[in-house]
């Protein structure tokens, strides 16, 4: 069993895991609210270190990424869990998912480090940690990078964010790329994806300040909750205060997990919003569409 991630001072005689706001405090052998960290001997540990639930060689476009690397590939990596409860998540099989719910098989970091070697043959650049939520399996992703960065490959996070600066500063000297996610532009729609604001936008403030990780940022535009004019044109002033460069994207909602009978977020807002925050940054990306 790997290290756990910093903790918080005890509560209640439970250990409190340190790796985001949430700062879970799980009875013994209880898993916390993202469901892949567990009390074990008076500590939160990865429960899913190594377990891996997807594996695929990617365009770099996917993740998406537009302005890094272009036409490459990345070997693409998940395990389960996630520390948002977004009604609107488009992993769930996966997110929501905990170590009982979905297939899984063990693979070591330097397995998986290998895996992308063989496979810069084909174009591939170096892993993305993805699919799932990362982050609540830091320490896998961080021994991993490592063995990855060893072998003169690169490393990209695809992340919601959430995370508190310690776990973090361990794993952005290891970032080549991210894409991180900014769901809404306020604590109240972070309420609805069970998430804490001020935590993402420390995140994203973290990476665009690195120098060596080049960042973009994705909004997934729902119909209703984030679609509006004001909120789009917060968002795009902020990351244009971090960096006026900063490629922001888009996306386009479906019908999917609880928001099933939500209709699709029509192409021509995405157009108008886009136009919104193209008055602050100038590289502005539609996705889904």
């Amino acid at each position: 069993m790997p290290a756990a991630a910093p903790e918080d001072a005890p509560r209640g005689g439970r250990a409190v895991c340190g790796v985001c706001p949430h700062a879970c405090a799980p009875a013994e052998g209880r898993r916390g609210l993202c469901r892949a960290r567990v009390a074990r001997g008076g500590q939160v540990v990865c429960e899913s270190y190594g377990r891996v639930t997807s594996l695929a060689l990617d365009p770099v476009e996917k993740k998406p990424l537009a302005r890094w690397r272009p036409g490459s590939l990345v070997l693409s990596v998940g395990s389960y869990g996630c520390n948002l409860r977004c009604p609107f998540c488009q992993n769930a099989s996966i997110a929501c998912a905990g170590p009982d719910d979905v297939p899984w098989r063990e693979m070591a970091p330097v397995e998986l480090a290998d895996l992308a070697l063989e496979a810069r043959g084909r174009g591939c650049v170096g892993v993305a940690y993805t699919h799932n939520e990362p982050l609540v399996g830091i320490e896998f992703v961080i021994d991993a990078a490592r063995l990855v960065r060893e072998r003169g490959m690169a490393n990209v996070l695809v992340s919601n964010g959430m995370v508190n600066p310690g776990p973090l500063a361990g794993l952005v000297p290891l970032l080549d790329a991210a894409n991180i996610d900014l769901k809404g532009f306020s604590q109240a729609f972070y309420e609805v994806a069970g998430g804490d604001f001020e935590a993402v936008r420390r995140t994203i403030a973290t990476l665009a300040a690195a120098p060596a990780c080049h960042l973009e940022v994705t909004t997934l535009v729902i119909p209703g909750l984030n679609d509006d004019g004001a909120t789009i044109d917060a968002a795009a002033a902020w990351l244009a205060s971090l960096d006026p460069a900063i490629p922001y994207h888009l996306t386009r909602f479906f019908p999917c997990h609880r928001m099933a009978d939500r209709p699709p977020t029509p192409v021509a807002d995405l157009h108008r919003l886009a136009a919104v925050a193209r008055r602050h940054l100038g590289d502005v990306l539609l996705g889904n569409c």
